[in-house]
């Protein structure tokens, strides 16, 4: 499974970036996941529903499962939150795992920048950031730099970076 995330400061348009690039990547044939890293108390559950309540009374896991879809909530109670390297196996795999944030993880990144933002750049900081995409001209470093607005070029470096030329030629056969 071939890893590849998206640092940048809140604000900057990972998710959006990720909406345009997912459908882009599996019209390729890919087949995609997504991992994605909140830095608040966050919850997928709603109070009152039998699986909130479970993880209230203790539960250190509750699975809920339909025809649909099914979603394994895990809670940390007193344990440290995972890292990237340990939360990957729980997933299934797939030819591309995008990872949104873990911006301080040893996986390869696009920084997504947009100077509008007001942050310094993470890609001084960050020898894992290998590109970077913005709104706005910007010369002022060695990485190559995409345009934050086209999808395809950015999926193309991508498909590049992680090899994925094999996959997309077996789908299309």
């Amino acid at each position: 499974m071939k890893i590849f995330g998206f640092a940048g400061w809140s604000g900057s348009g990972k998710t959006t970036l990720l909406k345009q690039l997912i459908p882009t990547l599996v019209n390729r044939g890919l087949k995609v996941s997504t991992l994605k890293h909140a830095h608040h108390r966050f919850d997928v559950d709603k109070p009152g529903k039998d699986s909130y309540e479970h993880r209230e009374a203790g539960a250190s896991e509750v699975m809920i499962s339909s025809g649909n879809r099914w979603a394994l909530m895990h809670e940390l109670r007193d344990e440290k939150e995972p890292t990237l390297e340990e939360l990957i196996p729980h997933m299934s795999p797939v030819d591309l795992l995008l990872v949104e944030g873990f911006k301080r993880e040893s996986h390869q990144k696009l920084e997504i920048y947009r100077p509008s933002v007001g942050k310094r750049m993470l890609h001084l900081d960050d020898p894992q950031i290998i590109a970077i995409a913005t709104d706005e001209p910007f010369s002022d470093t060695q990485l190559p730099v995409l345009d934050l607005n086209d999808p395809e070029a950015i999926a193309d470096f991508i498909c590049m970076t992680c090899e994925l030329d094999k996959q997309i030629r077996k789908a299309a056969d």
